[in-house]
C-alpha cells in the first residue's frame, strides 16, 4: 500500500526551476512532520527541507534562499519549490513523513540539472 506519492521531477537546465509534490493519505499527513531528502550518486541521503504541522520550516544550508517547502492541508500534499537550480542539486529526491512512532518514505523522484 503506497502511502506517499511523489511527482514533479525531471530534467532542467542550470538556473531553472522545478516543483516537487508529495501526496499523502490524510491520516499520515495530519499527524506528521513532512520532509524532503535527496541522495546523489555515491553520496549519503541528506535532509533538504522539513516542515512541521504548525508550519515551521528548516532548510539545509546548501538550499537556503533557493528552495521553499510548503504543505497544503486541504490536499494532504507537501511541495518543494526549487529555484536557481545547480548541477549539484542533481539527485533522487525522497519525501518523508514521520511522527514519534512511524516513518514513511516515498519512492523517490529523479531531478537532473544539466549545465
Amino acid at each position: 500500500q503506497v502511502q506517499l506519492v511523489e511527482s514533479g521531477g525531471g530534467l532542467v537546465q542550470t538556473g531553472g526551476s522545478l516543483r516537487l509534490s508529495c501526496a499523502a493519505s490524510g491520516t499520515i499527513f495530519s499527524a506528521s512532520t513532512m520532509a524532503w531528502y535527496r541522495q546523489a550518486p555515491g553520496k549519503q541521503r541528506e535532509l533538504v527541507a522539513s516542515i512541521i504541522r504548525g508550519g515551521t520550516t528548516n532548510y539545509a544550508d546548501s538550499v537556503k534562499g533557493r528552495f521553499t517547502i510548503s504543505r497544503d492541508s486541504a490536499k494532504n500534499t507537501v511541495y518543494l519549490f526549487m529555484n536557481s537550480l545547480k548541477s549539484e542539486d542533481t539527485a533522487i529526491y525522497y519525501c518523508k513523513a514521520f511522527s514519534l512512532t512511524k516513518i514513511y518514505w516515498g519512492q523517490g523522484t529523479q531531478v537532473t540539472v544539466s549545465s
